[in-house]
């Protein structure tokens, strides 16, 4: 095959795959850094580099899970509380290898959905690499990210804008 058609077959083959699938086989680090590296690749104007990654495995994973669960139960009116919602939460973040957190970083040099373009292309690249090397992944953007200021470090200048969880299949 020549690159065109192993790059069509790559993209005809992306999808969304949920922690629901995933196996317990670890992500070699060499795996993920090939997936962040190819991020860092995705166009941005002014080489501003918007993207922020942070990963979250072993126990920061499960202190993650913990924390997304705390702040469903905090935010959640009595009535609109859904325990299947708050497992299903921690059930995700558990049972995915990593989890990364993906924050956009504003630079004041070009209009904001520029920068939220840059790092939407720099998390295609991320599927399109899981893809290639047989990793399910999907982008999850729930309304609780807002929440994980502190624990993601997040400045002023930046938004989270979900997390993107992968794990074997």
């Amino acid at each position: 095959m020549n690159k065109a058609e192993v790059l069509k077959e790559i993209i005809e083959q992306r999808r969304s795959i949920f922690p629901k699938d995933y196996n317990e086989n670890e992500i070699s680090q060499e795996i993920i850094d090939e997936i962040l590296h190819s991020a860092t690749l995705a166009p941005n104007h002014k080489r501003t580099k918007p993207w922020r990654f942070k990963i979250f495995k072993g126990q920061e994973k499960a202190k993650l899970a913990l924390e997304m669960q705390s702040i469903y139960k905090a935010t959640q009116p009595e009535q609109l509380f859904l325990e299947k919602k708050y497992n299903d939460i921690g059930f995700k973040i558990n049972k995915a290898d990593t989890v990364i957190s993906i924050v956009v970083n504003f630079s004041g040099m070009v209009p904001e959905w520029e920068e939220i373009a840059a790092v939407s292309m720099a998390v295609q690249n991320m599927y399109l690499t899981c893809t290639a090397n047989g990793i399910g992944c999907y982008w999850s953007s729930p309304k609780i990210v807002d929440h994980l200021k502190e624990s993601l470090t997040i400045e002023e200048n930046q938004k989270c804008l979900g997390l993107f969880y992968m794990g074997q299949i």
